[in-house]
């Protein structure tokens, strides 16, 4: 009943150990990292906000490059798919719509002709 060489308990007791180890779900370095969760969670919401704000995935991609656009898209279209569901309108995104002046107006702080570097260094 018992082993009869040392190496043979040796192998034993690994075997034990590894059989105890494979149960562990949260050994410490062999997760994903978090940071890597975090940006893919930031990308999906990135791309469900898109979705609600009425953007094409084109425009959501330009406007945020640095995102994963395979997590981006996947937000964009869990949005979709719950704004259709809930029978959700979007609401237009704010960004972009600023009033213009009149062709003959012109904004008192936007200055239309180009600085002369050199001018400008005589100035001082």
């Amino acid at each position: 009943m018992y082993p009869q060489s040392p190496s043979t308990a040796l192998r034993l007791m690994v075997l034990a150990g590894l059989l105890l180890l494979a149960g562990c779900d949260k050994i410490p370095g062999l997760g994903p990292d978090p940071r890597v969760a975090q940006r893919d969670a930031e990308a999906k919401a990135v791309g469900g906000a898109c979705r609600h704000a009425l953007r094409g995935l084109e425009d959501c991609y330009s406007l945020n490059p640095k995102a994963s656009k395979a997590s981006v898209f996947a937000g964009w279209k869990d949005m979709d798919a719950y704004m259709r569901e809930n029978k959700i309108e979007g609401t237009p995104s704010m960004l972009g719509k600023v009033e213009k002046p009149e062709r003959g107006e012109r904004a008192p702080d936007i200055e239309t002709e180009p600085r002369d570097p050199a001018a400008s260094r005589n100035r001082s």
